[in-house]
């Protein structure tokens, strides 16, 4: 599974709960629950990728691969988000990300689809959710008026800010 869309990403305003009509995102599974990220950060979704490992005292990062000429740091998202760990990897899928300069890879579980949502449908994330390590979670949607679905829309920037993922505030933009 490989596609590559044909905007640049690193330009377009991050995701937030005053989406415009019409906004895509791009859906995905980590354990029971599905997730949505702007599918404007998304550069290409890979299958399963196998990362060459690097010393770091961060579990979160399996390591770096080469794509085209770009070396991308691979992070697991159920590692980084406190999830229990995946039974297998060999269904896991790689989503390539763009976020200010930087380019990398979030391993998840799978992904489901594109989903239009209108700004009807995102609602704010609940107050006793929120905190300092739920801050990346924008909202909560359910795609169509009578949907049971729920997605849980998270800020890729915000996401890499976090003082763990060690890229800093400047280059994430």
């Amino acid at each position: 599974m490989h596609t590559t869309p044909t905007h640049t990403p690193a330009h377009h305003p991050p995701l937030n709960a005053n989406s415009q009509v019409g906004d895509e995102y791009l859906s995905f599974r980590l354990g029971g629950e599905e997730y949505g990220i702007d599918i404007l950060r998304v550069q290409e979704i890979r299958g399963q990728v196998t990362p060459t490992r690097m010393v770091s005292d961060r579990p979160f990062i399996k390591g770096v691969v080469n794509l085209r000429g770009v070396i991308v740091p691979i992070i697991d998202l159920r590692t980084l988000l406190g999830l229990e760990a995946a039974r297998s990897d060999s269904d896991r899928a790689t989503v390539v990300i763009t976020v200010g300069v930087h380019v990398v890879g979030l391993v998840v579980d799978a992904v489901s689809d594109v989903v239009r949502l209108q700004a009807r449908d995102i609602k704010p994330t609940p107050e006793f959710c929120q905190g300092a390590d739920t801050d990346h979670i924008v909202g909560l949607a359910s795609p169509g008026s009578e949907s049971a679905r729920m997605l849980i829309l998270m800020d890729v920037h915000k996401l890499m800010r976090r003082a763990d993922m060690g890229l800093g505030t400047q280059a994430v933009h």
